[in-house]
This record gives C-alpha cells, structure tokens and sequence, in this order.
C-alpha cells in the first residue's frame, strides 16, 4: 500500500510538472526578445513603419522587439534569412513590395514568398503620388497622358530606382493608357525629389511621405495618388483612377510582418493581435498618419491576400516594360 501511494504521488507531482510546462510553452510566448529582421538601411520608409510599431509592440508583449538591419539585393537577403530562420516566432520579417516583386525580377531568389512564410499582419500602406515641376504644362492626369502620347519617349519620369513601388506605378501607367514615359531610376526618393524641383527631370512618382512638404512649399505640383482610395494626408488629391478612368490602377507601397512558414498558429495570431492593437492605438496612428502612411493592422488572412494579390499584379508589368534588376 505504501509502495502504491508512493507511485501514486509521484505520478501526481509529475502530471502537475508537465502540465506546467506546457502552459508554459503555449501561454507564455514570447519569453525572450524577437529578432526583427529589416531589409533595408536605417532610415528608409519600410524601417521607418518598423520602428515605430515595434516600439510599442515591445512594450505589449513585455519582450524586446530587437530591430536588425539587414539590407541587399532589394531586400532578398533579410527575406530569405527570415524564410530558413527556426519557426519558433523569435525571428521576424518587416516586409515591403519586394517580397512580391523580386521573383519575377531574379532568375532566383532564396525564399517563396507564399510558401515560405506565415503572414502576420499589413502594418501600413502609403499611396505614391504623380508629381511634375511647377512649369510642366500638365495640369491634371488627363494632361499628362495627352503630352505623353503627343511625345512619345520624350517625356522623362523619374523614381526612387529600378523596380520600385514608384517605377512600377510609372510603367503601370505606361501599360494601361498606351502611353511611353521613359523612366530615369535615381539611387533613392531624395535625389530624384531635388532634380525635379529643379528642373532636371519634369515628371515624378514619388512616396508620398517625402512629398508632402514639398507640395504643401509650392515647389512641386500633384497630380494624383496612386491609391485605390484618397489619402487622409492629402484629401484633394485625387486618385490614379478618377482623374484617368483606369479602375484597375493601383500601386501603393505597403509594410507588413511575417514569420517563417512552420510557425506555430497561436504565435502568428498572437502576434497578430498585439500587432493590431499597437496600430489601433491612437499616439501610433496620429503619428503615422501625420507621416503619410495609412496604418492597417489586418488578420493574417487578409494580409495573405494581399500578398496573393500583388503577386497576381506586377508580373505582367514588369514583364511589359522589360524591367531587369540593377
């Protein structure tokens, strides 16, 4: 009897240790700092989103939110670090339009940008904006079209570099209203900002956020976002596709969370929903509203989706302007 109270007890004592454990490993995630992979240089828009919604996200899950710059090769290398990273949601991806844009850029590229990866959340998204010099005669999206038609190859447009959110959204316009704008990529938003406002180059799509001081000094002209919906920033501004016609038009920059692909459900919700409330707290949403950027705070369903659906859109564009990677 003694024996079998002995056993009795230590069966106890052990189902009660286990039970603890796995509280532990499901109830108590994260337990030690997550490992933000940013693929791009301090400072940039992408980093920018980043940090500040990690700050906070910090702060909600009681662990750091460790921020490791990883630039090169248009992003691929932070992604495809993030895709062979151990699926334990201790290393995260900020994402942008290149998850989506890059294979059909490179002959290869080290991830899958569906396979590889477990959506989180969209954290933001920020419309791109049609900007010309002040003594372009364009003054409306029609009038820019009409020009270009009229001089075909002649009209210069500049971007922040080949194959960005803003050089895609110029070939876009290319592609549906038959027109030739040729593109001229600069090495980032800033340079290509000040040649047009002096004069170097007449025509501009450019990121909204740096735009917006400009626009509001006089020393560029607007034309329309390039969003499917007008920006709160910029509410007279139309859109691409009421001042043309063009319903498809569309070409935002977006930023956005992923984990690896095998990671556990509940992780990618919880983050997910800590991700959600950060953005939905109103000092973020003033702050990067007053940036320029439209926060989002999606489910990972829905930023699935619109992954898929970027995925489905530039293809057939980068293909019809014949864009190759620098």
């Amino acid at each position: 009897m003694r024996r079998t109270v002995l056993l009795l007890s230590c069966a106890i004592a052990l189902s009660a240790c286990c039970a603890t454990g796995a509280f532990a490993a499901d109830g108590a995630y994260p337990q030690r700092p997550v490992r933000l992979i940013i693929p791009q240089s301090p400072g940039g828009a992408s980093d920018t989103v980043g940090r500040i919604v990690a700050q906070k996200l910090s702060e909600r899950l009681g662990q750091p939110i460790v921020a490791d710059n990883r630039p090169g090769a248009t992003g691929n290398i932070g992604a495809e670090l993030v895709a062979r990273a151990a699926p334990d949601g201790y290393t995260m991806l900020l994402t942008a339009p290149n998850l989506v844009t890059s294979p059909s850029l490179h002959a290869r590229v080290g991830f899958d940008p569906v396979k590889d990866f477990a959506p989180v959340s969209q954290l933001a998204a920020s419309p791109n904006v049609w900007l010309v010099h002040p003594s372009f005669a364009a003054r409306s999206m029609k009038e820019l079209i009409a020009i270009a038609k009229a001089k075909p190859r002649q009209i210069d447009f500049s971007s922040s570099g080949i194959a960005s959110s803003q050089h895609l959204a110029g070939e876009l316009l290319n592609m549906l209203a038959n027109i030739q704008l040729t593109h001229v990529p600069y090495k980032g938003g800033g340079p290509a900002l000040l040649d047009l406002m002096a004069g170097r180059v007449p025509v501009m799509v450019s990121s909204l956020p740096s735009a917006v001081p400009q626009i509001r000094a006089g020393k560029v002209r607007a034309l329309a976002v390039t969003s499917a919906k007008r920006s709160s920033s910029t509410p007279e501004l139309p859109t691409v596709a009421e001042a043309t016609g063009y319903a498809g038009y569309e070409a935002s920059t977006w930023q956005g969370f992923v984990l690896p692909a095998a990671t556990a459900r509940r992780i990618v919700q919880r983050m997910a929903d800590e991700t959600a409330e950060v953005l939905r707290a109103g000092d973020v949403r003033t702050r990067l509203l007053d940036l320029g950027y439209e926060p989002v705070g999606s489910t990972p369903a829905q930023f699935a989706a619109h992954i898929k659906g970027e995925l489905a859109r530039w293809p057939k564009v980068i293909k019809s302007a014949g864009i190759k990677p620098e």
